[in-house]
């Protein structure tokens, strides 16, 4: 609705990034208003998303093994993005899972390319780090 009241309002440019913006915002805005703090986030991904990590990417038929191991490290992956503080977690979200360039992010979350940049170097260092110490 947000989008739809504000149409004129945007000034040409990337409407994805445009979009996304408002639906941030007003993402932030409502759980600002809603949300106890102590409240963690632990799930960013949608469904489809979910999906598309605990996939295999191999042509060969999935055995039940590889199919547990697939399940298990997707959620390996779920937890330790869920560890990241939220800075972090927002621009691999958005570099990773929505596959957005730089500079889209950095309209999206309102920040300088270079802290996009920086943040999303940390998250993955971060990341990385999560999923090791996790592993048995």
């Amino acid at each position: 609705m947000r989008a739809f009241k504000n149409i004129r309002g945007f000034s040409g440019g990337d409407p994805r990034a445009w979009v996304l913006t408002i639906v941030r915002n007003t993402s932030y805005s409502w759980l600002a208003k809603n949300r106890p703090k102590a409240l963690v986030l632990s799930e960013d991904l949608d469904q489809r998303a979910r999906e598309r990590i605990e996939q295999v990417a191999t042509d060969e038929p999935q055995t039940p093994e590889t199919a547990l191991i697939a399940k298990l490290e997707a959620q390996q992956v779920r937890k330790a993005m869920a560890s990241l503080p939220v800075p972090f977690r927002e621009v691999l979200v958005l570099r990773e899972i929505h596959d957005l360039d730089y500079r889209t992010i950095a309209e999206v979350a309102a920040l300088p390319i270079g802290t996009v940049m920086s943040r999303l170097a940390r998250a993955r260092r971060l990341l990385a780090a999560a999923i090791t110490a996790d592993a048995p």
